[in-house]
């Protein structure tokens, strides 16, 4: 192996490193015991919505002299903590408060009505989280809380919508999600400056939409989803609709997802009951059907519905979702199938989602993507 291919394996390794064991290493350094992982989340002017984690971990027994080392050994930390089914934690947010309960590996979520309107000229607030009992770890979640100016809410798949995972074949995605690392993860052309566009919305001023993002993937893999974004300048938004595996060796393989994705839509649509929902998602899974079913039971809240066509799936794929697309404009929604982003991009900005200018930029990205000649 040349030397400089090794020298870039072992600083990939380094880096993957680090990452995995940043969990441990922000929630409570060197320290053991009991601790919380909050994740971002996001807020309306009447309710919050933030999910975490109350874990137990055992302290680091010694502090060696070099950063990979510490890495190493909070990452056998992070292996070895355990969620604390049933804990309680209190959590604070603009003047409300309210309780949360750990489910059996210890994932909580708060949901938080408010007191009042909350209006304000930021977009990022903070949530304290604190364990009820003798021992009272605190934690702080960062809040994407919508102004009054958004537009409507944005609600996303991630793999093969945003990145480019192969979901559709299961070696491919498992090897790029736990193998091949955060570059490795292509973002689709035109992605990005798609998103950014949507955040920024269609009006003369530019607001800031609210992005929600949805995998079926482990909490686990927050922080590559979380590194990858901002990698590619993808607004990252409160990605706070990943899943527990719970895999054990009783249970050696993650559940399926079944209502999963359809049930967090539908919480979506509570906490931002005020504004209309722009669903996107890929044609290699099951999210043209779960998005018709929305429209079916909130015909009045879908703006439209972009679906990435997966070339995996084939033209009778395609045909299904043309059925599909037919049912749904019945009901006065859209759904386009589109082979790319720039696709989505030149129809947003005819319904006027996006501004002419933001177009631009969008595809700037094709010309980058796709070079004359």
């Amino acid at each position: 192996m040349p030397k400089s291919t090794w020298n870039g394996l072992k600083r990939g390794l380094r880096a993957a490193l680090r990452l995995a064991a940043r969990p441990v290493r922000s929630t409570s350094g060197g320290a053991g015991g009991l601790a919380i992982q909050a994740f971002r989340g996001c807020a309306s002017s009447s309710e919050a919505l933030v999910v975490g984690r109350v874990f137990r971990q055992p302290g680091r027994p010694m502090r060696p002299g070099t950063r990979s080392g510490r890495d190493a050994i909070d990452l056998v930390r992070r292996i070895v903590r355990r969620g604390v089914g049933g804990a309680v934690v209190r959590a604070a947010f603009a003047g409300a408060e309210t309780l949360a309960e750990a489910d059996r590996d210890g994932y909580f979520r708060v949901r938080l009505r408010l007191d009042r309107p909350l209006i304000s000229d930021r977009a990022w607030h903070s949530m304290r989280l604190e364990l009820v009992g003798p021992t009272a770890p605190v934690a702080e979640s960062h809040v994407f809380v919508a102004p009054p100016t958004a537009e409507y809410v944005v609600i996303s798949d991630i793999d093969d919508t945003v990145i480019e995972t192969g979901v559709s074949n299961k070696l491919v995605m498992m090897w790029r999600l736990f193998v091949a690392g955060v570059e490795s993860r292509i973002a689709f052309p035109g992605v990005a400056a798609f998103y950014r566009a949507l955040y920024h919305g269609g009006g003369a001023e530019p607001t800031e939409n609210p992005i929600v993002y949805v995998s079926r993937g482990p909490w686990s893999i927050y922080d590559i989803l979380d590194r990858f974004f901002r990698l590619h300048r993808i607004p990252i938004g409160p990605v706070v609709f990943l899943r527990e595996w719970g895999m054990t060796l009783q249970r050696p393989l993650p559940p399926p997802a079944r209502e999963h994705k359809i049930e967090l839509i539908r919480l979506m649509l509570d906490v931002y009951r005020d504004l209309p929902v722009i669903l996107i998602g890929d044609s290699g899974q099951r999210d043209p059907e779960i998005y018709a079913r929305i429209v079916h039971e909130h015909p009045d809240r879908v703006r439209v519905i972009y679906i990435r066509h997966v070339a995996a799936a084939g033209d009778e794929r395609r045909q299904a979702i043309a059925a599909l697309a037919a049912e749904v404009a019945r009901t006065g929604a859209e759904m386009l199938l589109a082979d790319d982003s720039f696709t989505m991009a030149l129809h947003a900005a005819e319904r006027g989602l996006i501004s002419n200018a933001a177009l631009r930029e969008v595809l700037r990205e094709k010309v980058v993507a796709d070079p004359p000649g």
